[in-house]
């Protein structure tokens, strides 16, 4: 075992230049924005191009696209060097972008969306990465937290800004939007950032990185179609399952004979990298259905507009902001970090419990008080997950465990939103029928009810439909509970009380965290 640790706090080291810190933390808003900007800019998108039909694919395409390639610029940053992988995918995002907001048909905006998502997909590994890179092992948790603040506020910032654009200007510029930002990151990190070194290494796993992006679409599909376009039984989601489990029993068989795997399976072999990337996946599916039911609890429950419920999304943002910036700051003093992924999963476990039981009468300030809790135990876990599986790796895998860690997250994105939506159609619908007749009648839209519909309910009837959609929303918040919960039992199971030693070894054996003990 290695002995070096931070005994006692140590000197200050440089960090990162600032403009280079700003640019990757402009990489990594675009990418959080644009996974949530979409969402109130789609009715009138539908409304402008047509093609209802295919208005979940403006978002799926993105996801599927953006989640295929995160583990491939991964290991291409590790293989060619990060600054040119990083530039590339900043230019396929803003292409994307560009013509995305000049789409003249649904067609032609979901497969700009695709392109938008293959840049989208290496601009938040690669940006983490570099981060590793370009600052010492003792500060890399305060700039990790910085930027991680960066990426809750976009995820929960989306939504309102989108709103803001849609009804100010256009649907257009919710993806015009990203262009004088993506340049200005561009330009910076083409000007002021060093090349990293290259290793000589075999060729790329071609076949691997085929394997995984299989695994990896059939789940994101499966969990985005799966009780909604198709039944659950239906012999396409039946047939995108057994394709997923072939495709990742095939990768596994790869990658354990590979030269140079896209994703070395003996990362797996060590433990604190392994809980942190199960943590990672759990805390994914709770916070994403978190940030996807909480404005439908405001918009429909509470009676909200869309601009007003962004507003009141503000104690989950600066909680989000406060903590993963403070958490950084004083684990970069301490070096030790394992406390604050346990007290983040259980702070999040708490206010999901709480939000379970919101309903038409909760007063605002309590509705409040939760968003702050969960969103301060979100700040505390989110970033610190990922910075924890690069401690555990050696450097030369910096850029593949730090995609692992994103993969992880991003796969429980898609699970988490896929899973709470399915409970939350199945428990509104049967809340839906206990309904008087009349009530039943006026109500049938079901789970497809939006929040002008609620509204244009008549007086007698609205307080039954809102108490129908408060009993779903509960049900599928204790999920998120649940999924909570099993993130806190993982945060637990963080071998040891966890220091920053060393920088991370450049050899083949893990560079893991140095245990107090």
């Amino acid at each position: 075992m290695t002995t070096d640790r931070i005994a006692h706090p140590a000197p200050a080291a440089p960090g990162p230049p600032r403009p280079i810190l700003v640019a990757l933390g402009l990489a990594v808003l675009l990418a959080a924005l644009d996974q949530t900007i979409v969402a109130t800019a789609l009715p009138t998108i539908a409304g402008d191009l047509g093609g209802l039909t295919d208005l979940g694919w403006v978002v799926t395409a993105y996801l599927l696209a953006s989640t295929v390639s995160t583990p491939l610029y991964g290991k291409l940053g590790d293989v060619v060097g990060r600054k040119p992988v990083l530039l590339g995918a900043i230019v396929v995002f803003l292409a994307g972008s560009a013509l995305a907001g000049l789409a003249q048909s649904m067609l032609a905006l979901v497969l700009l969306r695709a392109l938008q998502g293959l840049g989208a997909g290496g601009l938040i590994v690669l940006a983490l990465a570099v981060l590793a890179d370009v600052t010492p092992p003792a500060q890399r948790a305060r700039y990790m937290g910085l930027v991680g603040g960066v990426f809750a506020v976009a995820s929960v910032a989306g939504p309102l800004l989108g709103g803001l654009l849609v009804d100010q200007l256009s649907w257009r510029w919710v993806f015009e939007v990203n262009l004088p930002v993506g340049a200005l990151a561009l330009i910076v990190i083409a000007t002021r950032l060093e090349p990293s070194p290259r290793a000589a290494r075999p060729p790329l796993d071609v076949v691997g990185a085929a394997l995984l992006s299989a695994a990896a679409s059939g789940i994101v599909l499966l969990t985005a179609w799966g009780g909604t376009t198709y039944a659950w039984t239906s012999a396409t989601i039946l047939g995108l399952g057994a394709g997923g489990v072939v495709a990742l029993a095939g990768f596994v068989a790869r990658e354990r004979r590979a030269a140079d795997p896209v994703l070395p399976l003996r990362l797996f072999g060590d433990r604190t990298f392994a809980v942190a990337n199960a943590t990672g996946f759990l805390v994914g599916i709770a916070m994403f259905g978190t940030i996807t039911f909480l404005p439908l609890y405001l918009q429909v429950v509470r009676g909200a507009g869309a601009t007003e419920a962004g507003l009141r999304l503000l104690p989950f943002v600066v909680g989000s902001l406060l903590a993963s910036t403070i958490s950084g700051r004083v684990i970069s003093r301490v070096g030790r970090y394992k406390a604050f992924p346990v007290a983040g999963a259980a702070l999040m476990l708490a206010g999901m419990a709480g939000f379970s039981r919101l309903d038409a009468g909760t007063p605002p300030v309590l509705a409040a008080l939760g968003m702050l809790v969960v969103g301060i135990g979100m700040g505390l876990v989110m970033q610190v997950v990922i910075l924890i599986a690069q401690a555990a790796a050696p450097r030369r895998d910096m850029g593949v465990a730090t995609s692992t860690a994103t993969l992880s997250r991003s796969i429980g994105a898609s699970i988490g939103v896929a899973v709470f939506g399915s409970i939350f159609a199945a428990r509104l619908t049967d809340a839906l029928r206990a309904l008087p007749a009349g009530a039943r009648e006026v109500a049938r839209g079901g789970a497809h009810l939006d929040p002008e519909q609620v509204r244009a309910l008549p007086a007698a009837l609205r307080p039954a439909v809102l108490d129908a959609f408060s009993q779903a929303l509960g049900h599928t918040f204790a999920a998120g509970a649940v999924a909570a919960a099993l993130a806190l039992v993982a945060a637990v199971l963080l071998p040891g009380s966890l220091s920053l030693g060393a920088p991370a070894r450049p050899g083949p054996g893990p560079a893991r965290a140095t245990p107090d003990s």
